[in-house]
């Protein structure tokens, strides 16, 4: 990792932290794995844009109705759960 993309993720960690009021460090507690028959969303405010197939970090688990997820690009927003 060269030190050009190290301080573009901690910029990104450090504005995740000011938007979503995180305190302490990013720990991914799992991962999942977004719905395969699903139909894409758009993302928008704080909703993360949803692929299928796509392979999510889960750092908090927010409610029983969102968690807190990072994509592969290293966007943090919440996702809406439908079980």
């Amino acid at each position: 990792m060269t030190l050009k993309e190290c301080k573009k993720e901690e910029k990104a960690d450090r504005e995740f932290q000011k938007k979503f009021k995180f305190e302490g460090s990013i720990n991914v507690l799992t991962q999942m794995m977004v719905d395969p028959a699903a139909t894409e969303k758009r993302g928008g405010g704080k909703n993360l844009p949803l692929r299928r197939g796509e392979i999510l970090d889960v750092i908090q688990f927010t409610n029983q109705e969102q968690i807190l997820c990072r994509n592969s690009q290293r966007r943090c927003k919440s996702v809406g759960l439908r079980l």
